[in-house]
Formats: structure tokens, sequence, C-alpha cells
């Protein structure tokens, strides 16, 4: 087939990042990243960003694009990836989009509803709220003015629901209603897009999380979580909640051991690869399997597929 993009998901540490480097590398594309925690030029390391050596192999485009101390959101992301597609065509190389973030994918496929700007204050306020009452306060009144919307997300996700109440507040409709009429994608899985993804075996899975972990903190995970505590910026910022980085800069003050934060980091990593598995399965049951054990074949497989 001929393909207008390629896209790469997977959970952490499932080795997508390299299979997107060695596609782009064999076909003359582009990495791009979907990954929501890559975006923030401050976690490299921490966010398993590509090295310089990958960056000089292909070139990579929406890595460390955002500074921590913004909340980044998939309407930021889709904006930003719009103009990145449009120099791909025009230069003739092929888009390796690749992360383990749902809804970029989602968005990039199906749309994003335009929500209009919520006005600053509405947004502060709501914040506050999470941050001094907790998510559950919030389930709590989501379920009482839009309980439509409530059931749609997760008791324990202060972001989200946050999100849900200031959209409620700012426009008068629920987030639902918005999200049901969104306007055209910018790419249409049905039109010539390669869509795949990684799912390694759990065991495979789980020691590959724990040894990365580990391998960033030798090469200065543990450095960049002081640096980013330096910047004392607010605790509820996406990058402030990156996978690692609580436990990290636990250590960083002394609070816990080093041994415990590696321990925690590992832990985390491998609940939200769980998340991000189980969303795989339910959002994305009709993309293409990869053997993990075996990339090289394939990857000689879809490079097949795409020569054709």
């Amino acid at each position: 087939m001929r393909a207008e993009a390629v896209l790469i998901a997977g959970p952490t540490a499932s080795g997508k990042s390299a299979l997107a480097l060695r596609l782009a590398e064999a076909l003359g594309g582009i990495v791009v990243n979907a990954d929501s925690c890559q975006v923030y030029a401050e976690l490299r390391i921490i966010s398993a960003r590509p090295s310089a050596a990958d960056e000089a192999v292909a070139p990579h485009r929406l890595y460390g694009t955002r500074s921590a101390a913004t909340a980044a959101s998939v309407a930021d992301w889709l904006a930003d990836i719009v103009p990145v597609l449009v120099e791909a065509r025009a230069a003739g190389r092929l888009p390796v989009v690749v992360g383990g973030t749902g809804l970029y994918f989602k968005a990039l496929t199906e749309g994003l509803a335009a929500i209009p700007d919520i006005p600053a204050d509405i947004r502060r306020h709501w914040r506050q709220r999470a941050a001094l009452e907790g998510a559950g306060a919030l389930h709590a009144e989501l379920s009482r003015r839009d309980a439509k919307m409530a059931a749609r997300l997760r008791p324990g996700d202060p972001q989200r629901l946050a999100r849900a109440l200031e959209v409620l507040d700012a426009t008068g409709r629920s987030l639902a209603d918005w999200q049901a009429d969104p306007p055209a994608p910018p790419l249409l899985p049905a039109v010539n897009v390669l869509r795949l993804a990684l799912e390694p075996e759990r065991a495979v899975l789980h020691a590959r999380i724990d040894q990365r972990f580990r391998t960033m903190v030798a090469d200065g995970a543990l450095e960049e979580a002081a640096a980013l505590a330096a910047l004392n910026l607010n605790s509820e910022l996406p990058a402030m909640r990156a996978i690692g980085v609580r436990p990290l800069i636990a250590a960083v003050r002394g609070e816990v051991r080093l041994e415990e934060a590696i321990a925690r980091g590992q832990a985390e990593s491998r609940q939200y690869a769980k998340r991000q598995l189980t969303w795989m399965r339910h959002q994305m049951a009709d993309w293409t399997r990869l053997a993990v054990d075996d990339l090289d074949e394939s990857i000689a497989r879809v490079v097949m597929d795409l020569a054709r």
C-alpha cells in the first residue's frame, strides 16, 4: 500500500520508538512524537525521549517542544502536528507517528471537539478545587450536574474531571455533547494509514520496564528530577505528574531511599502500561498487531507492504 502515514502505538517500554526509527530510516520518513510526556523539554531522560544519536538517523518532530511550566493538551498537540504532516508531504517523506498516548491517536484519526477557549478564572477555579478537595469531590459534583460525562470518567482522574466541569461552566454544554460532533480529523484511518500496535507478553514487558527505569537512573534521571524540582512548579502540572517524577523528587529531597524510589517508579510504570494496554484493547481493536519478540521480521513485512 502507498501509505499517507504510519501510526505506531504501544505501552511504555514496548520498543515502539526503536521500531519507528528503523521504519523511518528504511523508508525515508520523519519520526513524529505522540507521547504526552515527551513533549516536555525538561523530561528527556524520564520520558525516554529519543537520544541525540537517534535524532541523527532520521528527522524527529514534536519532541521537547513544550515547557514543563505549561499544561500541554491534546488540542495543543493536534494543532502542532498538522504543519508537521504538511511538511512531510511537501518533502515527500513518510510521517511515522509513534507514542503511547491513546487520546493523541484518537484525535488524529477521529477529530477533536472544537471547544471554545475556557476563561482563565474558570480554569483556575476548578484546578484549585481539584487540588484542595480531590478527585472524589469533583466526581460527585460532576455526577450531580452532568451524569453522562461523569459516567465516562474515572473517579480518580482529577485533571479530566476538572476539564469536564470547566467546560460545563464556560459553555453551558456537557463535554460529552461537544465531543459528539468533532471536526474532520487530520488523518482518516481508512485512507492509506497503516496503524500498528505492539503488545508484548506481560512478563516480558514488566522485565523491560524494570530494567529501563534502572537505566534511566544510571543515565541521569535523578539529576533531571532535581532540576525539575528546582523550578518550584505546581505539583498538579502534567510534567510534575509524569511517571517516575514524584518518587525521584522524593529521593532527591531525602524523603525516601533511592532503591525505594526506583521500586515506586517501576510500579508506576507497570500500572501505566496496564492502562495503556486496556485502552488499546478497547480503542484500537482494529489496529494491526506486531510481534515484539521478532521485530526484524515484522519490520521486513511492514516495509514490503509499504513498498507495494
